[in-house]
């Protein structure tokens, strides 16, 4: 096997995402407050991660601290054997913006603008050319069923199709990584549903790796892992 095909099977059998000893502490009126106590965790390519857990025990911690967000107190992050929190400003600003894909609870689109546009901005902001991105962006908004809908403001739109154009927004840079934060939470329980099998899709057709904090169980069991957190560390559930 030569040099080259060295290195490629290397990447390929490395992590998306590694954590090793990760914790996170807060300081409240004098007091610290354990959140993450000691996590370790390896993300493959194209894998989804279900992470569980009741409110406050810090699943939004844990998704901040994977997307360079957010640096834990203690422990090594690494994304595709980098240490993230070793990277530059501007190098944590590009790998957010060409090789993690966000989504939230609520979708945080801008609602001056279209649909279209919304899923354009990350390629725009990364100096892509507006006809490479438009035509990406139209790949995309197909994907997640919205060809009808490119032109129409966020104000035009219903909260499932929202956070559709949001779906698509995370995936216009072709990313390594998703994560999503309570993605179906503000939804009601069919559109929930539908958007959660919509991400399941996406993650297969795309080979994106994929991890999720929700409370939804029915979510959860779609992913190829579920996880929890209890007393600040990660436990398998399945």
């Amino acid at each position: 096997m030569n040099s080259l095909e060295e290195r490629q099977k290397s990447r390929a059998e490395e992590p998306v995402l590694s954590l090793r000893g990760v914790t996170k502490t807060f300081i409240h009126q004098g007091t610290t407050i354990e959140v993450l106590c000691g996590i370790d965790m390896d993300l493959a390519e194209g894998e989804t991660v279900a992470v569980m857990g009741a409110s406050g025990v810090g699943k939004s911690t844990l998704l901040n601290i994977m997307g360079s967000l957010d640096p834990p107190s203690e422990g090594m992050v690494r994304f595709r054997g980098r240490k993230m929190y070793e990277m530059s400003e501007d190098a944590l600003c590009a790998l957010r913006n060409r090789d993690i894909g966000f989504v939230f609870q609520f979708h945080h689109l801008l609602p001056e603008m279209n649909a279209l546009e919304n899923v354009m901005m990350p390629a725009m902001i990364a100096g892509r050319s507006r006809g490479e991105t438009e035509f990406r962006a139209k790949e995309v908004l197909e994907q997640v069923g919205l060809t009808n809908r490119l032109r129409h403001r966020t104000g035009e739109l219903s909260g499932g199709e929202q956070q559709r154009v949001a779906i698509a927004r995370a995936l216009v840079m072709k990313p390594g990584l998703v994560l999503a934060d309570e993605p179906t939470g503000s939804l009601d329980w069919t559109t929930g549903r539908d958007v959660a099998e919509l991400l399941v899709r996406c993650s297969m057709e795309s080979g994106v790796a994929m991890v999720i904090a929700t409370h939804n169980r029915q979510l959860a069991a779609m992913m190829a892992r579920q996880t929890e957190i209890v007393g600040g560390k990660i436990i398998s559930t399945n």
